[in-house]
């Protein structure tokens, strides 16, 4: 009975520490997946005012930063929220003027889904949407019917005699992308930033120069040597930097979920205290013979200590060699996978080696907490009188 307890208590502990790993593993896989659809819209570098919104991109400026030989390309971009009106239709969106360098700091050329990606041709200017924005809309990409744009004017107040606050532009729209993230798809028009500049009132005003380095540069020197060349009022976000809180909460959840089944483990671990009292209950016989022929109190302790550890150590390492299979199978043989038509086949799995050793000392450290209870206490109670 006392083995079969055994067996039970290094059974739940492999089955914890082997869920910890594949719950890690997943989250990790989520993680890096979320990160490649921004990396793959978003700049490697954002140049953004410290205060403010917007700021001129003069040519002194721009200047300066293509001067650095790590700099393959540089966008401007100006961005507003504003209104679409299209055929009985409206929506909140946010505009997003670039100039024509903008498909060579992001991948937006690879994520178009319906048309094409044109921003200008000869005289006439052109609109990307969102997916889900155009869905709302129910556009349609057949340059018949244009996409009304509103944007409230600057430096006017409505009043009873002025009721002309809004600028309003027409451009058709001739494609539809999709980054697989609604910040993007669920809002964003892209548009040539010539035409966002008169919607908009602005000259040469920008909200964000957008930078993209040469293959094989230095990205942490890179942004150290901007900033001491920008100055203060000037702030360089890498692509951390532009989703700074997304990112921590990514990680605040992966730990999140470590410590759920951390509590979890705790509770299984009382499988491990009984174990061990039983056994100490069992062996109380023999435990009188080693006092007889001179082992002291210490020494059967750490007998039974040793019991509790080996239980765990086993535990722990059964449940990372399952927890590895599991995920290795997952990333070969894709054995869960999504409904069909979702943006990835098969759950995403990452093995990170810290993970490992993380799982692996948290459960020894509670395995051996675990044993300590009995061992010191039950023992002296009950058995070492």
């Amino acid at each position: 009975m006392v083995n079969i307890i055994s067996i039970l208590s290094v059974s739940i502990l492999a089955l914890i520490t082997s869920t910890l790993i594949i719950v890690l593993s997943v989250l990790n896989g989520f993680d890096i997946l979320i990160k490649s659809f921004f990396n793959s819209f978003d700049p490697e570098f954002k140049i953004v005012v410290a205060e403010g919104k917007v700021f001129p991109a003069t040519d002194s400026l721009k200047s300066k930063i293509a001067n650095f030989e790590e700099v393959a390309a540089l966008t401007e971009v100006l961005e507003e929220n504003v209104m679409l009106v299209y055929n009985s239709r409206q929506d909140i969106a946010r505009i997003k003027g670039v100039s024509e360098s903008f498909n060579q700091t992001s991948g937006i050329d690879s994520m178009i889904i319906n048309g094409e990606y044109l921003l200008k041709d000869k005289n006439q200017d052109f609109a990307l949407l969102g997916y889900l924005l155009s869905t709302r809309l129910s556009l349609n990409l057949n340059l018949i019917k244009p996409i009304k744009i509103l944007a409230p004017r600057r430096n006017v107040q409505p009043s009873l005699t002025n009721m002309n606050v809004l600028n309003t532009k027409s451009i058709f729209p001739i494609g539809v992308f999709s980054v697989f993230q609604e910040e993007y798809d669920s809002e964003l028009i892209i548009v040539p930033i010539e035409f966002c500049r008169k919607l908009l009132e602005y000259h040469d005003e920008v909200s964000a120069i957008d930078i993209k380095l040469h293959q094989g540069a230095d990205p942490v020197i890179f942004q150290e040597k901007l900033e001491q060349v920008l100055g203060n009022k000037y702030v360089v976000k890498n692509r951390y930097q532009q989703h700074e809180f997304f990112y921590k909460i990514m990680e605040s959840e992966k730990w999140a979920g470590f410590l759920i089944l951390a509590f979890i483990l705790v509770i299984a671990s009382f499988n491990l205290t009984g174990s061990l009292t039983m056994l100490i209950i069992d062996k109380k016989d023999d435990i009188v013979t080693l006092q007889n022929m001179g082992a002291s109190n210490s020494m059967i302790r750490r007998i039974f200590l040793l019991e509790g550890w080996f239980i765990s150590i086993i535990g722990a390492l059964g449940g990372i060699l399952l927890g590895l299979l599991i995920c290795w199978g997952q990333i070969k043989f894709g054995w869960v996978s999504f409904p069909e038509n979702f943006m990835v086949q098969n759950y995403p799995v990452a093995l990170q080696f810290m993970d490992f050793v993380y799982v692996f000392f948290t459960v020894v450290a509670i395995g051996f907490i675990a044993s300590w209870y009995p061992v010191r206490y039950i023992t002296k109670k009950h058995l070492l009188l």
